[in-house]
């Protein structure tokens, strides 16, 4: 259902044949060409999740990164937020936040990252065996956060099978020199007999300020500081003056943007005959720094100590501690050859704390505690006919204390039941899902209720040619209720530099959706293509004032009409193959445009991208160069800066040096080689955080 892009990763599957491949949330298998298809449980060929794409293997090691955004930003129709290098989520076709669900193994990460782009995703995507981006009308299954569409991490943390070996290990040693990167990480399964097996892993990663191409601060930002510098000498401030002219003039590192993560894990699984059943728990850690706009230090430091305690101090920080301990299970359990083939189960319980520093002193505190499950009955073919129901709960307890707890504290309850259906062998094959969902968000304090009914729905059509031709079209209505922060915000949020005030009478979101895709081969040349259009009834967007409060930017919560639209897409052409040798041509792009119906633009869209790479292919060595070109952004909201484009070169090199053993694999990058200066127009940072400049890195990864 979905392809998989990278030569590295085509099977020497025979003609004619499906190798099975894993058993996990979705079946996943090869084609005869070696493409991977994904499949929602229960579905041969779920093809409303149209734009699925799959980040395994040497492609998946190639593009390690601290935070889950950037590890999927080079994939067609994807970005990220970008708000620190400890803090990146991300950005599916323009849509972010509560339209992009995170997904472990199917189920929610269970953080507040979807909340706010200064919180990190409580993943690590080095232990992860592969990354799911699953996009199309179908993703609304994961719940109404899933508009825009979701990511799934696949990882071993509840074994996935028993092992052929005593013991099974993978690992990865990675460094670099943009941020002074020391990472590693390692998992272990052992089979412990009579159908169990263990499972443990951990990893460690520690990175310095990051070292930028040219100066901090974009060009428009830089210019106001000078400007500013001028006037404050003109009137006799002088060392006010030379302050601001540091500031505009800071370049080649991104100060306060070092980062320390830690993880460990450890989980248990009992395989009979076509059941299993299993558990884990683990810890997330990390701790990272939030680079600060110049002026939008402490907003009360004055108040408190005046300018001479500030300046005797230096520059102030604001850092983030992240802890979340989170239990899991999952089930696969065989029911026979009657109506239902099994029954799986996924449940997930996360205790996590997210505390903001300002220098050394504690500023404010999230708790959040939260659980959610899901059950799904996939029923056997019968004819024709295929497909699976479920049910899905969630519950979420927010509690959050300090000067600047700008949300009251809330809790969030959201039950679903849904289900898909797929009718038709081929070439013409029907496709259906469901789902309705209820939602209570209250707050005790702010003695606020709100209760919510949504239900959505898709529909779509797909014709099966020759050559793995598939193409089709999914029509969608989806809906949305607030989220808590949406709701109840009030007050300053020091990390993002925000004061954020919510609206408690918010309604639902709600969205048409239609989909055109078509991907195939012709002759050695593979493509996917991808256009959509949503239309949303009063989309729910954070938008700046104008306005100060507390010396903060005023930004509020409004909901109106708007409209996404885009293109997305990737063509493959292997123009060389000996067998032994491949020369591979990739091209990758896409674009986004979004617009409210009052005529302005919906704040933060990514601009139009490209993507072209030559790979070269042998059994012990891979050869890639690839051009990343980012279009400028100038079509912004009110109060929003423009972005300039600007172009990346990078080499990759990944050598297999025993034949006999391609476990063993070890990846040279050489990224950003020109040492450009880069920003994601994404970002609410992109002002003062640039991408990382000129960076050398390099990983083992071995197996065995």
């Amino acid at each position: 259902m979905a392809q998989n892009s990278d030569p590295e990763e085509v099977s020497a599957a025979q003609e004619g044949e499906v190798e099975p491949v894993a058993d996990d949330l979705h079946d996943r298998r090869l084609d005869s060409r070696g493409t991977i298809i994904v499949t929602a449980e229960g579905l041969r060929q779920f093809d409303l999740l149209a734009g699925t794409s799959v980040m395994e293997g040497d492609n998946l090691d190639r593009n390690l990164d601290g935070q889950l955004g950037e590890v999927l930003a080079s994939i067609p129709g994807v970005t990220a937020t970008g708000f620190a290098p400890g803090a990146s989520r991300p950005i599916l076709r323009g849509f972010s936040g509560e339209r992009v669900k995170v997904l472990v193994d199917g189920i929610g990460a269970i953080d507040v990252s979807n909340t706010s782009a200064d919180h990190a995703v409580s993943i690590d995507p080095l232990t992860a065996e592969s990354i799911e981006v699953l996009r199309g009308p179908a993703v609304l299954l994961y719940g109404s956060q899933a508009i825009g569409g979701a990511v799934n991490v696949i990882d071993k943390r509840i074994p996935r099978r028993v092992p052929n070996e005593a013991i099974h290990v993978d690992a990865i040693l990675r460094a670099n020199t943009a941020s002074d990167l020391r990472e590693g990480g390692a998992s272990v399964d052992i089979p412990l007999g009579g159908g169990f097996v263990s499972h443990f892993d951990g990893s460690y990663r520690k990175t310095d300020d990051l070292e930028i191409a040219g100066f901090v601060l974009a060009p428009t930002l830089r210019a106001e500081l000078l400007e500013t510098a001028a006037e404050e000498e003109a009137e006799g401030e002088l060392e006010e003056a030379a302050e601001l002219r540091e500031a505009a003039n800071a370049s080649g590192v991104l100060f306060n943007s070092g980062t320390e993560t830690w993880t460990a894990n450890a989980g248990v699984a009992f395989f009979r005959d076509r059941s299993n059943l299993g558990v884990s728990i683990g810890v997330y850690d990390t701790f990272y720094g939030v680079p600060i706009a110049p002026g939008a230090g402490h907003h009360e430091g004055e108040e408190e100590g005046g300018a001479e305690e500030s300046e005797e101090e230096g520059p102030e920080t604001v850092n983030i501690g992240l802890r979340q301990y989170r239990a899991d299970m999952r089930g696969d359990i065989y029911l026979g050859e009657g109506v239902f083939e099994k029954l799986k189960i996924r449940a997930g319980y996360s205790d996590y704390t997210h505390t903001e520093f300002e220098g050394d002193e504690v500023g404010t505190v999230f708790d959040v505690q939260g659980m959610e499950a899901r059950a799904e009955l996939v029923q056997n073919p019968n004819g024709r006919w295929r497909g699976s129901l479920g049910l899905q709960y969630y519950f979420r307890d927010f509690f959050a204390e300090g000067e600047e707890a700008y949300v009251a504290p809330n809790r969030t309850e959201q039950a679903a039941i849904f289900a898909l259906q797929e009718y038709g062998d081929g070439p013409i094959q029907l496709e259906g899902a469901a789902r309705f969902e209820t939602t209570t968000v209250d707050s005790v304090p702010l003695g606020i209720e709100r209760d919510f009914n949504a239900v959505s729905g898709a529909i779509g059509l797909a014709y099966d040619g020759p050559d793995a031709f598939r193409a089709g079209v999914n029509i969608s209505r989806v809906a949305r209720a607030p989220s808590a922060e949406e709701l109840f915000s009030n007050g300053p949020h020091i990390a993002t530099q925000q004061f954020e005030i919510g609206d408690a009478d918010l309604g639902l979101e709600r969205a048409w959706g239609a989909e055109l895709f078509a991907r195939g081969r012709v002759g050695d040349l593979d493509f996917t293509l991808a256009a959509f259009k949503n239309w949303f009834d009063d989309y729910i967007y954070l938008s700046e004032t104008g306005a100060e409060e507390d010396e903060l930017p005023v930004f509020i919560y409004l909901q109106q009409d708007a409209t996404y639209q885009g293109l997305e897409g990737e063509v493959l052409w292997r123009f060389l193959d000996t067998g032994n040798f491949a020369l591979t041509a990739d091209l990758r792009g896409e674009y986004v445009e979004a617009e409210l119906s009052d005529g302005s633009a919906v704040p933060r869209i990514p601009p139009i991208s490209l993507l072209g790479a030559l790979e070269a292919s042998t059994p012990a060595l891979d050869l890639r160069g690839e051009v990343e070109w980012y279009d400028g952004q100038d079509d912004v909201a009110e109060f929003e800066t423009a972005t300039e484009s600007f172009t990346f070169v990078n080499a990759i090199a990944t050598w297999r040096p025993i034949r006999t053993e391609p476990s063993l694999s070890v990846i040279l990058k050489a990224e950003n080689i020109f040492d450009v200066s880069g920003r994601r127009h994404a970002s609410f940072t992109k002002d003062f955080v640039p991408l990382a400049g000129r960076n050398f890195s390099a990983a083992v990864r071995f197996s065995y």
